[in-house]
């Protein structure tokens, strides 16, 4: 029998193959029921039996002198039938019966109402046990647990089914301490909370949130007065990040995170804490070594929640996904993850040299290209802060590598903001420091400088189209002299490629311009390459600037023009230095006094370097042919044939800086005499003149003196001034240029002016 139920409570292997997941769903459900209405029915029948018991031995006898007021109907009519039965109808034994009964003291506390002998209560009693032992009895056996049934086995003898048993929670509680339940919760609902006002609703959170601060400088003094013996108040101050009264829950977070951050930068030592092995651990050891040991892991251990709890913070203002608790809304989110941001700023910037860096450096590095300004902007300042002070280059190799890997997993379309992390390895690898360090940070610069170069180069042939682009360019500009020889070929032609096809802005095509020149000024000298084309290009580009938008293109064509024309003075023609430099003085019409200024200061260097070409400064024809300004090939122009008048222009610029230089070109740019500049305009180079003048803060360098009457004068007149300088200017020049140009040369030159 037993064997025959065990082999019903266990189905074979193809019976559950038929059987489906619905069918054995349904089974255990009606199994489940019939098992709480089996339960149900036995508490049932057994609560009654109790209160049958309990009435039975309860109940009060009545008072023999009034027994109508508490009898039944029924009983009533019976007992009148019986009263009105005469006493002569009665044997004489029946009456001397009930005399001996009525002279007994219990027969005046007994109920007559019934017909029951003396003994009735008694007889009753035994009456109701007989009929609770006359019920059937139910066995209150154990409910059945769930069978998971599991992936059979095969052996010899066949498939073996494989079972184990799901315990049953038992969630059905009983009647009587739901009961209780109801009753607490007719009391509390009874006592309704008294509602507040603004005010004092606003008054009681300024004291709860003064409280929790309280209690916030007590453990973060504690903690930081003997950081050994109270390590473990880190944890009771971090348990306060899941602060839950809505009131103070957001602003509590914000102070403890802070508070922590603080705590973490002050009581950390300056070494990195490993996990002790097996063996340490078993060791005896003194009282100090233990303690200090509790202490770092402690540290170490409360280090890490913390990490993972300004991480979670993060990812819950990424996913907009509200908490069960709804203490925090969603608004308060971000401000919860600006502050959590900020402290893994601080500590990447702070502990370099501590556990879990590589995994703030994880978090950091993504939120570089945030869609929030405030953030994104936030990590990268830290980046920085991190590339400047880091000596070793240890940190910095860890950036590097996690950006690499960021970029190539966004397929490039990222924002430009990580390049800075190539300037910083520039003014490493320039350090010199002591021989045995040195060794370490040239393998280390040596690592870093492969990802950096790697990353460019998959850019500049995959990506051409991402925003990194400018970041690329700019970068390969600057470390071109670490690129190895053999890459120089494939990187010009793919750099021509790139400004040939026409998608690159002003701004793009300079820098490819530029890092081109660097390569071929560096190790590029020994290659047979003919730069004509990026001189052609750069010359073409120049007049696409103006005072508008790509004022701040001209830094660059400064850069450019060191590096094409000065550096490299002996591969430079003259007729090529002669169409530079008159296209520069045109220029220097149309841009602002700043780069006005730097152009001239590199038209004053090209003079130097190339003597012949004051023959500029002279109205006389110096061959055959007409200058053609609208030509875009500089060897073609035939720019000897033209004059620098664009410097008599300029000598009448607004600006008392401009007008110097113009002044000091048409003189010839003489070292010494009275046409030369000063020392603080003279030494200064292009690219410096250009920064120091700038007017990006909208003010005017020098200040204007507007206590000058001259001045104010020529101001109050506006357009007279200027059209009287201007047609002076047509006189005395008209006669000896005006042949050279396509167009009316009075109409150029008010449209130049203006």
């Amino acid at each position: 029998m037993k064997a025959r139920r065990n082999k019903k409570q266990i189905p074979s292997f193809r019976k559950l193959i038929k059987t489906s997941k619905v069918k054995l769903e349904n089974k255990l459900k009606n199994k489940q029921f019939k098992q709480q209405s089996t339960l149900k029915k036995y508490r049932k029948e057994q609560r009654k039996l109790r209160q049958a018991v309990k009435d039975a031995v309860s109940k009060k006898p009545i008072p023999l002198e009034n027994p109508k007021e508490k009898r039944p109907g029924k009983r009533i009519e019976r007992e009148e039938e019986e009263e009105a039965l005469p006493l002569d109808m009665m044997d004489e034994d029946d009456l001397q019966l009930m005399k001996d009964l009525g002279q007994r003291a219990s027969f005046l506390t007994r109920d007559l109402s019934s017909s029951e002998p003396v003994h009735a209560k008694k007889r009753k009693h035994e009456r109701i046990i007989d009929k609770y032992e006359k019920i059937p009895r139910t066995l209150q056996t154990a409910p059945e647990k769930e069978l998971i049934h599991l992936l059979p086995i095969k052996d010899e003898s066949g498939i073996i089914p494989q079972t184990r048993e799901k315990p049953v929670t038992d969630s059905n509680k009983d009647e009587e301490d739901q009961e209780e339940e109801r009753e607490l919760e007719e009391e509390i609902t009874e006592d309704p909370i008294q509602e507040l006002t603004i005010e004092e609703h606003l008054i009681e959170r300024k004291k709860k949130l003064q409280e929790k601060k309280m209690h916030i400088a007590a453990l973060a003094s504690a903690i930081l007065s003997d950081p050994e013996s109270n390590i473990k108040k880190l944890k009771e101050l971090r348990s306060m990040l899941m602060e839950q009264d809505p009131d103070v829950a957001v602003t509590v977070r914000k102070l403890v995170i802070v508070s922590l951050m603080e705590l973490f930068k002050d009581i950390t030592p300056s070494y990195k804490i490993r996990p002790l092995t097996e063996a340490e651990k078993s060791t005896k050891t003194r009282k100090e070594t233990q303690k200090l040991r509790e202490f770092e892991e402690g540290l170490v251990s409360q280090y890490k929640f913390y990490l993972e709890n300004l991480e979670q913070m993060v990812k819950d203002w990424k996913q907009r996904k509200l908490k069960k608790s709804n203490v925090v809304s969603l608004k308060a989110y971000k401000g919860l993850a600006e502050v959590a941001v900020k402290s893994l700023c601080e500590l990447l910037v702070a502990l370099p040299h501590f556990n879990f860096h590589n995994n703030i450096i994880v978090l950091i590095v993504p939120l570089m290209n945030d869609v929030s300004k405030s953030i994104s902007e936030m990590c990268c300042e830290a980046v920085k802060k991190l590339f400047k002070q880091d000596k070793l280059g240890q940190a910095s190799l860890g950036v590097i590598k996690v950006i690499s890997g960021f970029v190539k997993g966004r397929n490039y379309e990222v924002r430009p903001e990580w390049k800075k992390a190539e300037e910083k390895l520039e003014r490493e690898l320039r350090e010199a420091e002591a021989s045995e360090s040195a060794e370490k940070k040239l393998k280390l610069h040596t690592e870093t400088l492969n990802i950096v170069f790697v990353t460019y180069f998959r850019i500049l042939k995959k990506a051409q189209r991402s925003p990194l682009l400018p970041a690329v360019l700019e970068g390969l500009a600057k470390f071109a002299h670490l690129i190895n020889v053999e890459f120089f070929d494939d990187l010009l032609v793919v750099l021509h490629t790139l400004i040939e096809s026409g998608d690159l802005s002003y701004q793009e095509s300079l820098h490819c311009v530029q890092t081109a020149f660097h390569i071929l000024s560096g190790q590029g000298d020994v290659l047979n390459i003919d730069p004509m084309k990026f001189y052609t290009h750069l010359y073409k580009t120049l007049f696409k600037l103006h005072a508008g938008a790509t004022n701040e293109g001209v830094e660059i064509v400064l850069q450019c023009l060191d590096v094409m024309l000065t550096k490299r003075r002996k591969q430079v023609s003259q007729q090529r230095a002669l169409a530079f430099i008159k296209r520069l003085c045109t220029l220097a019409l149309h841009v602002l006094p700043n780069s006005s200024i730097g152009i001239l200061a590199t038209t004053r260097i090209l003079m130097h370097t190339f003597p012949k070409t004051d023959l500029l400064l002279d109205s006389e024809s110096q061959g055959s042919g007409v200058f053609l300004p609208e030509l875009e090939e500089p060897e073609y122009c035939n720019a000897q044939n033209t004059a620098l008048w664009e410097l008599h222009a300029l000598r009448r610029h607004y600006h008392p800086i401009v007008q110097r230089f113009a002044a000091h070109l048409i003189a010839g740019a003489p070292s010494e005499g009275s046409g030369a500049l000063k020392p603080e305009l003279s030494r200064r180079s292009a690219a410096e003149l250009f920064e120091a003048y700038s007017m990006a803060e909208m003010t005017f360098n020098p200040p204007v003196e507007s206590s000058n009457p001259k001045i104010k004068g020529k101001v109050l007149q506006g357009d007279s001034f200027l059209n009287e300088d201007l047609n002076q200017l047509i006189k005395r020049y008209s006669s000896e240029v005006a042949t050279e140009l396509p167009l009316d040369f009075t109409k150029y030159l008010k449209t130049s002016l203006h």
